[in-house]
């Protein structure tokens, strides 16, 4: 407690705001400091022990000076990495321009998927036919079917260009999964949002524009980021076309050198680019989990 002055000048008491911990809280403040700090000197433990027996099995197998010739030459390693960077540019292109690609039309495939009425009935049965067949259809064949096939064609004004093809099967196959996760989010927002939408003078539209939509988007941006890092790995699949990205720069240095170093640097690379997305989608999650816990918006 303390005094404050008054116009007149007599002393006023004032609560002091100053907040002092209880002994107890201090003490189990403290206990969960030891806890963690021991549960993290375990954990650092367990894991260099961890990795100071894998090492010892590989380096001490029968196979190893010939196995870290072949995979793990710092020579070949230092030759494929710049090359394998030049080609990732290509990677990131397909990523940044076939996600865009992605998300709209697996976009429009769940909107045809849930509209209502019978008079849409072929568009709904076309839109289920799609993703039923991209998703059933192995990621490989498809680009074999569309990168080597359309040129056999020979049609007039089809590009034959491996990139532009090998992008039109990435986008056709991730579409069809994109588009599920997208009806699943609509049909998760309850029909009374719609309907409580419809009372207040919106059409269906607008119902589905400026109601359902913005809903089912936000919960469903941890299964998108999760397609979105796929789709970053699978970019590399394109090579089998000839288009020269990072797994291919790293297989014309395999196919000269007869040596597999390229490709565990193509393999990091693309293993570096892929952790920052993973732990974003990580910390998305969790975040959205904590606010649903807490009751906030979904």
């Amino acid at each position: 407690m303390t005094l404050t002055k008054d116009e007149s000048g007599a002393g006023t008491p004032e609560a002091d705001d100053s907040y002092t911990p209880s002994q107890r809280r201090i003490e189990r403040e403290r206990l969960k400091r030891a806890r963690a700090r021991h549960a993290t000197a375990i954990a650092a433990v367990s894991t260099l022990v961890t990795a100071v027996v894998l090492y010892l099995v590989v380096v001490s197998a029968p196979g190893w000076p010939r196995t870290k010739e072949t995979f793990f030459n710092g020579q070949y390693a230092r030759e494929a990495f710049p090359k394998v960077l030049e080609g990732l540019w290509l990677n990131v292109r397909l990523l940044l321009i076939c996600g865009v690609a992605v998300l709209v039309l697996g976009m429009l495939i769940a909107i045809a998927r849930t509209l209502r009425g019978p008079v849409f009935f072929p568009l709904r049965f076309l839109a289920a036919a799609y993703t039923d067949f991209f998703r059933g259809l192995p990621l490989i064949i498809n680009l074999m079917i569309v990168v080597l096939g359309v040129p056999a064609l020979r049609l007039q004004g089809v590009t034959v260009d491996p990139v532009l093809l090998g992008g039109t099967a990435l986008t056709l196959t991730y579409s069809a999964y994109v588009a599920e996760v997208f009806r699943a989010g609509i049909e998760s927002v309850h029909p009374s949002q719609r309907a409580a939408a419809r009372s207040l003078g919106l059409s269906n539209r607008q119902a589905l524009r400026h109601v359902v939509l913005p809903q089912a988007v936000r919960r469903q941006v941890p299964p998108l980021l999760n397609d979105l890092v796929s789709l970053q790995k699978d970019t590399g699949l394109v090579s089998i076309g000839g288009a020269i990205d990072a797994v291919r720069a790293a297989d014309i240095i395999v196919g000269r050198s007869l040596n597999y170093t390229p490709y565990i640097v193509a393999g990091l690379v693309f293993v570096a680019l892929t952790i920052p997305m993973t732990r974003f989608t990580d910390w998305v999650t969790a975040r959205m989990d904590r606010r649903r816990a807490q009751g906030g918006t979904t």
